[in-house]
């Protein structure tokens, strides 16, 4: 099952709260609003399903996903900028719900064969190994590279993100 999009009242009242909570709004009334507090983060999930997407972020929430990678040729495709340190982002869950927002922290790309085991480790899953890393990796972007036109090969260039959890938010029931 695919995730859903979040809705943008949801998205709204959720950067509202985060914002405050995350104390991204100290300064405004000293300086001003500025870009960080006034426009809503990018909002995204993990994976490619809703279950990968709530595993993933169960990760984030409990403190042991603190990076993510993905394919740098995914990123052409969509024509999008990569990441960059300071960048803001909500998290979704598989339905769509609002449940984080991470900080950018560093951004590197290196070869898939070049991906260091902290970075492996640090992204939570599986038993932390750069072999297990590895392996789920490989059929997973061959999969999202599949579907922009592109083969999997151990040379590609992966984007490699670390970030920090400025706000949880619980699921709401």
């Amino acid at each position: 099952m695919e995730t859903t999009a979040p809705s943008d009242d949801a998205l709204e009242l959720f950067w509202a709260e985060a914002r405050k909570v995350a104390g991204l709004t100290r300064l405004a009334s000293v300086i001003g609003v500025g870009a960080t507090e006034s426009l809503t983060p990018p909002a995204w999930s993990f994976g490619d399903s809703a279950e990968m997407a709530d595993e993933l972020l169960g990760l984030v929430l409990a403190g042991r996903k603190t990076a993510t990678s993905s394919a740098r040729w995914e990123w052409e495709a969509d024509g999008e900028p990569l990441p960059e340190p300071g960048d803001l982002a909500i998290v979704c869950d598989g339905s769509g719900e609002p449940r984080a927002l991470v900080r950018t922290v560093a951004v590197d790309v290196v070869p898939f064969d070049k991906v260091p085991a902290e970075h492996a480790a640090a992204e939570g899953e599986g038993d932390g190994s750069l072999a297990a890393w590895r392996r789920d990796h490989d059929a997973y972007f061959t999969a999202a590279l599949a579907r922009v036109g592109r083969t999997f090969a151990p040379d590609m260039p992966v984007v490699l993100e670390r970030f920090e959890l400025l706000h949880p938010r619980p699921r709401r029931r």
